[in-house]
């Protein structure tokens, strides 16, 4: 094969890789700078900033919104367990409510949430609370605020409400 019709070959390899992989030709005239291709150069990184931010921010305040909203339900859950053990375990009545509120209220500073949002009740079946084989339930309620509010104290916004119950039984031997 003679060396120049190689080269024409050859030369018509190499423009159709470059067609293909969309390089520029190796020959190639200037371009003109008012062409597609030269002034949008660089807007994808603009672009794709401005989306990644538009679309992460929320989703990441979603996140912590749902952690914020499990943890809670985690706190509720160990602070009504903590309260009514602390509670059957009290000689009378009064010293009872007031550590099992007590108990409730460690649970819940542990994961983090102030006493001011939780709310606590106590049942007994039968009614009275200290006799061997009662009932106790501790019900408590939390208010979960959503995070990263930068308002004043008195105007808070709820994520959610979560609540946890928890019985034990007076035992008959104190």
């Amino acid at each position: 094969m003679p060396q120049s019709s190689r080269d024409a070959i050859q030369a018509a390899i190499v423009s159709r890789y470059r067609d293909a992989l969309s390089l520029p030709a190796a020959t190639s005239p200037a371009r003109d700078e008012s062409t597609p291709a030269v002034r949008e150069q660089g807007s994808a990184v603009v672009e794709f900033t401005f989306l990644a931010l538009l679309l992460m921010v929320p989703l990441v305040y979603f996140i912590i919104t749902m952690g914020q909203i499990q943890g809670g339900s985690f706190a509720v859950v160990g602070a009504a367990d903590q309260a009514a053990k602390v509670y059957v375990a009290q000689v009378d009545a009064e010293s009872a409510h007031r550590a099992a509120e007590q108990a409730a209220l460690v649970a819940l500073a542990d994961y983090g949430h102030p006493a001011g949002n939780a709310h606590i009740s106590m049942s007994c079946d039968p009614s009275d609370c200290q006799s061997a084989g009662t009932a106790v339930t501790v019900t408590v309620s939390l208010r979960v605020l959503l995070p990263f509010t930068p308002f004043a104290d008195g105007f808070m916004l709820n994520a959610s409400e979560v609540e946890a119950s928890s019985t034990q039984l007076v035992g008959r031997f104190r």
